[in-house]
C-alpha cells in the first residue's frame, strides 16, 4: 500500500510542476508563465534508443510468436499421434487461434497511435501536433463508440456528451478536460473490470489445464488480449519503450507459468522474477502470496494482474505527459533559431564585402 502511495505522490508531483509552472506570473506582462521546452526536457526527457527500442519491440514480439507457435505444434502432434484425422483438425484449428488470439491483437497493438513525449527543442513542435491529432482520434472513436454501440458501458455518456460538444466547436481546453475526467472516472474503473476478468480467465484456464506448455500458452494468450484490451479502450499505447517492457513482462509471465506448472522449478523461478514486479502498486504482496501458493490458477491470475497494471500506468503516464508537453512554450526556441540564422547571414555578407577583389 505504501507503494501504490509513492506512485500516486509521483504523478500527482508531475502534474503539480505543471500547474505550479504555469502559475508563475511573468513580471513583463501578467501572463502565466510557460514551462520552456528546456525546462521539460530537463525535467521529464529521458534518452532512448528509438530505432533500437522499435526492433526489440518486434523481436520480442516474433519471439513470443515463436514459442505460441511451438506450442500448438506439439499439442496437434499429440492429437495426431493419437488419431491422424483428429490431428489435421487439430491442426487447423490451432492455426485459426494463433491467427485470432496472437497474430491480430499485437498487430493492433503495434498499429495503434501513441503520443510522442521524449522530445528536444527541435522535435517538439511536430510532437504538439502529432498529439493533438491523437488526442482528437481518441476522442472521435469515443464519441462513435458510444453512440453506436448500445450498451458498452465503458465511458460515462454524460461526459462524452460534454466531449462532443467540444469537438464541434474545436474547443481543445475543454477536449482535453473532458477525456481527462474520462481516463480518471468511467475508463479507470473499466480497466480494472477488464483486468478482474482477463485474471480470472488465466486462472481459471491454468486451472484446468495442469499441463506446463500450455499453461505457458494461454498465460500469454491471456495477457496479449488484455493488453488489446486496454490499448483499445485507452485509445492508445504505449510508446515503443515501454511497450517493449510490456512484451518482456508477458515472456517473464511465460516462463513463470511454466516453471510453476512444471512443479520442479516453479517455487525458484517465482522468487526469482518475482523482484521484476516490485515497483508495480500493490502487487509486491501478492508476489509473496504466491510464491507460498500451490494453487496454479491463482500464480497465473496474479501474473495477469501485473500486465493490466503495467500497462494502464504507462498508458496514464504518458498521458500526463502530452499534457504537459502541450502547455510548453517552443516558440522562443523558433524565434533563437531565425536569429542565429540572420546573425550568420549577415556575418557572411560583411565577410564578402572585405574580401578583396580577384
Amino acid at each position: 500500500m505504501a507503494k501504490n502511495k509513492k506512485a500516486d505522490t509521483t504523478a500527482l508531483t508531475v502534474q503539480s510542476d505543471f500547474d505550479g509552472t504555469n502559475a508563475n506570473a511573468n513580471a513583463a506582462n501578467g501572463l502565466p508563465q510557460k514551462m520552456s521546452i528546456y525546462e521539460y526536457e530537463q525535467r521529464y526527457v529521458k534518452r532512448e534508443n528509438v530505432r533500437g527500442a522499435k526492433f526489440m519491440l518486434r523481436f520480442f514480439a516474433a519471439l513470443i510468436g515463436i514459442f505460441l507457435a511451438v506450442v500448438l505444434f506439439l499439442v496437434a502432434l499429440r492429437i495426431y499421434d493419437l488419431h491422424p484425422y483428429a490431428g489435421y483438425a487439430a491442426g487447423v484449428v490451432c492455426v485459426v487461434i494463433y491467427i485470432v488470439l496472437f497474430i491480430v491483437p499485437v498487430v493492433k497493438v503495434i498499429h495503434t497511435d501513441a503520443f510522442i513525449t521524449n522530445v528536444n527543442a527541435y522535435t517538439a513542435r511536430g510532437a504538439q501536433k502529432h498529439n493533438r491529432k491523437v488526442r482528437h482520434d481518441i476522442a472521435d472513436k469515443i464519441i462513435d463508440l458510444t453512440a453506436s454501440v448500445e450498451g458498452v458501458g465503458w465511458y460515462n455518456s454524460e461526459v462524452v456528451g460534454r466531449l462532443a460538444i467540444a469537438m464541434r466547436t474545436n474547443n481543445e481546453p475543454d477536449v482535453k478536460k473532458t477525456l481527462t475526467e474520462l481516463y480518471q472516472g468511467s475508463v479507470k474503473r473499466s480497466a480494472k473490470d477488464l483486468i478482474f476478468k482477463s485474471a480470472l480467465k488465466s486462472a481459471t484456464y491454468s486451472a484446468i489445464s495442469q499441463t506446463a506448455k500450455v499453461d505457458a500458452a494461454l498465460v500469454v494468450f491471456v495477457n496479449i488480449q488484455l493488453i488489446k484490451d486496454l490499448v483499445f479502450l485507452y485509445g492508445f499505447r504505449p510508446s515503443d519503450a515501454k511497450l517493449l517492457r510490456i512484451f518482456g513482462r508477458v515472456i517473464q509471465n511465460s516462463l513463470i507459468a511454466y516453471g510453476v506448472g512444471g512443479m520442479n522449478i516453479g517455487s525458484s523461478v517465482v522468487k526469482t522474477m518475482g523482484d521484476a514486479v516490485k515497483g508495480i502498486p500493490i502487487l509486491g504482496s501478492a508476489i509473496s502470496a504466491i510464491v507460498d501458493s500451490s494453487v496454479q490458477g491463482l500464480t497465473n491470475g496474479v501474473l495477469t494482474t501485473v500486465i493490466g497494471y503495467q500497462t494502464i500506468r504507462y498508458l496514464m503516464q504518458e498521458y500526463r505527459l502530452q499534457d504537459i508537453l502541450d502547455g510548453v512554450d517552443v516558440s522562443e526556441t523558433q524565434e533563437e533559431f531565425q536569429e542565429a540564422c540572420d546573425d550568420l547571414e549577415s556575418q557572411l555578407k560583411k565577410k564578402k564585402k572585405l574580401a578583396p577583389a580577384v
